[in-house]
């Protein structure tokens, strides 16, 4: 990509973070979908993992998000980011799934609920992906 001109590359730079806009919002309409189409906002409490999912990324890991996915023993911080990022992925999708085997919510809420889930899943992995921060410094 170094060979492009600049134009080209702030233009491939932006449809890059257009695409994470995209998704991002799109996970933001399903989850609003699966509360509003069944008419039944308890599946919202899933938000609170989406706003938890980040932050130990953002906390211990800082600019060194991609070394979550090495084996190294010997960073405790590090450690604790995937222990903490762990344990919001299955509270997220834990509990959609307790709320319908309490009979809360039905089946559709459900998986619009876990799509959605998916959905910025994908999201924070694309985001991860994209981990040339030097060619941000154009725009």
């Amino acid at each position: 990509m170094a060979d492009l001109p600049g134009y080209m590359v702030t233009c491939v730079q932006s449809g890059k973070l257009a695409c994470l806009a995209i998704l991002v919002s799109g996970g933001i309409v399903l989850q609003i979908l699966a509360c509003a189409l069944y008419n039944n906002w308890w599946p919202m409490l899933s938000v609170i993992m989406y706003v938890l999912l980040p932050m130990p990324m953002m906390f211990f890991a800082g600019s060194d998000a991609s070394s979550l996915f090495t084996e190294s023993s010997d960073n405790s911080w590090l450690n604790a980011t995937k222990f903490l990022t762990g344990a919001s992925v299955v509270g997220s999708i834990a509990i959609p799934t307790i709320l319908k085997h309490a009979g809360i919510i039905g089946w559709g809420a459900l998986i619009m609920e876990l799509s959605s889930f998916f959905v910025f899943i994908l999201s924070i992995m694309c985001f991860i992906k994209m981990d040339d921060y030097d060619d941000y410094a154009s725009l």
